[in-house]
């Protein structure tokens, strides 16, 4: 908060809009009238029966129907034979647990095939090795705590310093939270929307410890100049990370699949680590994503070992100690089901889809422009005419639940399955509504997403987008 929002008569004003906007996020995530909430736990143990038809009950009622593919991202393959043998594989390790890899040999065997799978993918040398986490961003935190860990004991760095792109995922963010590190948001090319090399290279120093791009990133869905980034990092001998989270079972193929991409993988001699989410484009269960080393030496540096615990020996390779065998069999039967020529045929089509969305905003929409060239599975777009945020807000009201990106002011779709069949109605649709809001002209922006990133992207208002945010946390765990 400023100086200016602590007066007595501003703060007061301020936590009045903000009390107004939270309980409106409240109202539309706690549906108490229409809602019974389970507080304690029942006198007697309900019967299977009671118990499946709450689950039906608390299937009921939903705004948001992914099933209809006007979501971006979320739920990224929903094929009934997919879906049945990750089932399958659920109920027959429902109690396994990789802490234990005595007791579920099976867990840690097909653990060790899905990093090695995963591997192949992208190219790994012979010696490169790596973990399975719960998450692209466990596998992101680990990535830069591997990099403190190994600058700090090989150089002695105690200010470690990680430069990435502006468009880098927030769980780099969340990194420098946690392990004390200073992320510098690196500037764009601003016709490419990579990272500015030339950035890059100015802003190395003794404490860089981390550089890293992606593939794509999120918000454009842009491949960064990894080849650019490799050389700077081989030549000042500091690690590159690539995250490839979102580009997952995608990016991969591309080549394969006839889309001309330059190398971003291992191939590229500087990428010393690669993260990819297995229950992004892989279709695996979620809560499963690999992260990658060049080699075992880096990887031992984001494991954590106690040799003087009085329970005993204690290490363990991520963040978690008990982790849910069942989620990881899922990921390798979902591998398994679905093949490389699966995954090419996804991949072909899912790129496909979203090259024709592109050209059609760039030859049937004049209003819109789409930010950058993205060759995979996600297309942003942005207008210099309407507010985009608007535009948002009426693709909602049309049943689409696209992803609001601001810095600059943009949406996006990231494409799935399910979305294949819809994507011509998408187009339509974006062209119902741009031509509604040209003719009703360009007044002030009024719907809620318009609010909210006014909110957060005004000066006057520093620090209340936190605390919204932060409400809309608290809501989470409400009854």
């Amino acid at each position: 908060m400023t100086r200016f929002q602590r007066l007595p008569f501003v703060k007061a004003k301020i936590d009045t809009e903000v009390n107004k906007v939270l309980a409106k996020v409240e109202k539309s995530l706690i549906k108490r009238e229409t809602t019974t909430f389970q507080t304690k736990l029942p006198e007697r143990g309900w019967s299977n029966a009671e118990i499946i038809k709450a689950l039906d009950e608390n299937t009921e009622g939903r705004e948001t129907k992914w099933e209809d593919g006007k979501v971006s991202g979320a739920v990224y393959n929903a094929e009934q034979d997919i879906l049945d043998v990750q089932v399958q594989a659920y109920k027959k390790y429902a109690v396994a647990n990789q802490l234990h890899p005595d007791v579920f040999p099976g867990v840690r065997k097909m653990e060790s095939e899905v990093v090695e799978m995963v591997l192949n993918l992208y190219n790994a040398p012979e010696s490169a090795c790596g973990t399975t986490t719960s998450g692209g961003t466990e596998s992101l935190l680990l990535t830069c705590l591997a990099a403190r860990e190994k600058a700090y004991k090989e150089r002695g760095i105690t200010e470690p310093e990680i430069l990435a792109p502006t468009t880098i995922h927030a769980a780099f963010d969340k990194a420098a939270y946690y392990f004390k590190m200073k992320l510098i948001h690196v500037p764009l090319d601003p016709k490419t929307y990579q990272v500015d090399l030339n950035a890059v290279k100015k802003l190395i120093n003794k404490n860089t410890v981390l550089i890293a791009g992606s593939a794509p990133n999120f918000p454009h869905g842009i491949i960064d100049d990894i080849q650019g980034l490799s050389k700077l990092a081989l030549k000042h001998n500091i690690p590159l990370h690539v995250d490839a989270c979102l580009g997952s079972f995608i990016v991969p193929f591309l080549e394969e699949a006839g889309v001309n991409v330059p190398p971003f993988d291992f191939r590229v001699p500087g990428v010393t680590s690669i993260s990819c989410d297995t229950h992004k484009y892989g279709f695996a269960p979620k809560g499963s994503s690999i992260i990658m080393y060049r080699n075992n030496a880096l990887r031992n540096y984001q494991y954590f070992v106690d040799p003087k615990w009085t329970g005993g020996l204690y290490a363990s390779p991520t963040l978690a100690g008990s982790r849910p065998g069942a989620l990881m069999v899922g990921c390798w039967a979902s591998l398994m089901a679905i093949g490389h020529a699966g995954y090419l045929k996804s991949c072909k089509e899912i790129v496909g889809a979203g090259a024709r969305l592109k050209k059609a905003i760039i030859e049937e929409i004049p209003a819109l422009y789409v930010i950058g060239d993205p060759k995979g599975s996600v297309v942003s777009f942005s207008s210099d005419i309407i507010n985009i945020y608007d535009l948002s807000d009426n693709l909602t009201k049309k049943g689409w639940h696209l992803s609001a990106l601001q810095h600059p002011a943009a949406i996006h779709i990231a494409i799935t399955r399910l979305s294949l069949p819809v994507i011509d109605q998408l187009v339509a649709d974006l062209k119902t509504v741009t031509a509604d809001l040209l003719k009703n002209g360009h007044g002030p922006a009024s719907g809620d997403t318009a609010a909210l990133y006014g909110v957060a992207g005004s000066i006057q208002t520093v620090g209340v987008a936190d605390r919204i945010a932060a409400g809309f946390l608290d809501c989470l765990y409400k009854v």
